[in-house]
């Protein structure tokens, strides 16, 4: 019952800054990958994180205390089926879903229409994803349209529909312990993975080969899977920001651009590491590494309570463009660069983004129209780059250099944490582990 605390307590966060009302939430429906195979299953990641529950074709309701009845958490889930469980395996069932996770309520999924209506009655608010999914918008007007015909019956419907997103991004931005210590471990295994990798590059190999590599220790490691499709990108590829073809000859001379991390327990983790396939950088790669390597350092410095979310990238930029003008591939001051917007053609994209349960996670970056300020258990990627194509006012020795270094930072009641610390970044660190 430990493990289901959190859950429990989120639940209760809930349904107090709702005040007043219920709150329906799906968790994901399963997806055909072809005929009659479906893609691997992964449950909402709002269900998620209030239930901690993983199986499909369930809904979680928050209905609020009122004068006359305390708050109330309900599942809907699959009932226990003998003969499907041969099928598909194990299922908890409503009566045991209830006692494990911590439920005043579990019934059949087979029964929310029925009961849905009568659970909408009274209540001043109803609290849903709105435009997340068409066909469950049109499932909730209906159950409010059964509620407003019984009007003449002396029932009320709700009279204002609401998105539980705008409570629980807000919830989800701020990691608690438990959460950070799911993180932590994501982080550890996808660093391993990386490690693996370098370890395991020649020339010759194929970035699917790599790929492979990364799979096998997220999955040794005991992660359920790749947080998101990886990024193994040798060469040319690597100036792709979205490469994911990863199918091409690693070539000695070459680097190779991973960007890869593991899902553990709901929870991502998001690296990424560039290095030589010979194990040896190059003086050019060597140069634009350090450049990399120098912005995303001084960027990492400025996570820290009270700071600005746009202060790393407004710190990568800087050191960005006056690396650039040091290499020969911008002209004029900083300032100059910076304004005109020249630094776009090697680094055009921000810095970081929130993480969390996804890899893209919830939260706004901006409040009121102002860069929000960090906070402690706000967890954020720092990842500038560099991507040189060839062009003729750019030197040669520099064409499809791609170079991108991506670490998780969490912000601490003081300053900062590296989640991903063990994922080696130096030339030194990098070419030591390929010897």
């Amino acid at each position: 019952m430990t493990y289901i605390q959190p859950f429990i307590a989120r639940r209760k966060l809930l349904a107090a800054q709702m005040q007043a009302g219920v709150a329906i939430i799906p968790t994901a429906p399963e997806r055909l990958r072809n005929r009659d195979a479906h893609y691997p299953y992964r449950f909402d990641s709002y269900f998620y994180y209030l239930t901690g529950f993983r199986e499909p074709e369930a809904v979680l309701l928050i209905v609020t205390a009122t004068d006359h009845a305390p708050a109330k958490h309900i599942l809907f889930c699959r009932e226990k089926d003998a003969e499907r469980e041969i099928w598909d395996g194990f299922r908890y069932g409503p009566e045991a879903a209830r006692e494990v996770f911590g439920f005043d309520e579990a019934y059949p999924i087979t029964r929310l229409e029925e009961l849905l209506p009568r659970l909408l009655a009274d209540q001043p608010a109803v609290f849903t994803a709105l435009g997340l999914d068409q066909s469950w918008d049109q499932r909730v007007v209906g159950w409010l349209n059964r509620v407003r015909e019984l009007a003449r019956t002396g029932v009320v419907a709700p009279n204002e529909i609401r998105d539980y997103r705008a409570i629980l991004d807000e919830m989800r931005l701020i990691k608690g312990t438990d959460e950070l210590q799911i993180m932590q471990r994501a982080a550890d295994i996808s660093a391993q993975a990386h490690q693996r990798a370098m370890q395991t590059t020649i020339p010759g190999m194929r970035e699917n080969e790599i790929e492979a590599e990364l799979l096998y220790t997220f999955r040794r490691h005991g992660a359920q899977a790749p947080a998101y499709t990886s990024i193994v990108a040798g060469g040319a590829n690597a100036c792709v920001l979205h490469y994911v073809q990863n199918n091409a000859e690693l070539r000695s001379g070459d680097l190779l651009l991973i960007d890869a991390g593991c899902e553990l327990d709901g929870y991502a983790a998001d690296i990424t590491r560039t290095f030589p396939i010979n194990g040896k950088f190059t003086a050019a790669q060597r140069d634009v590494y350090q450049l990399v390597l120098a912005a995303q350092t001084a960027a990492i410095l400025q996570v820290r309570p009270g700071n600005c979310w746009n202060d790393p990238h407004q710190t990568v930029l800087c050191v960005l463009a006056q690396g650039f003008i040091d290499l020969g591939l911008c002209r004029g001051s900083m300032e100059a660069v910076l304004e005109s917007g020249d630094y776009k053609r090697f680094y055009m994209h921000k810095t970081g983004h929130w993480l969390g349960m996804d890899v893209h996670d919830v939260g706004e970056y901006k409040q009121k129209g102002e860069w929000r300020l960090l906070q402690p258990g706000m967890v954020l990627t720092v990842e500038p780059g560099c991507y040189i194509r060839p062009a003729d006012n750019v030197p040669e020795h520099f064409w499809n250099i791609g170079i991108r270094i991506e670490d998780d930072v969490v912000v601490t009641q003081t300053d900062h944490e590296l989640l991903t610390v063990a994922a080696p970044k130096t030339i030194a660190a990098i070419e030591e582990l390929m010897q």
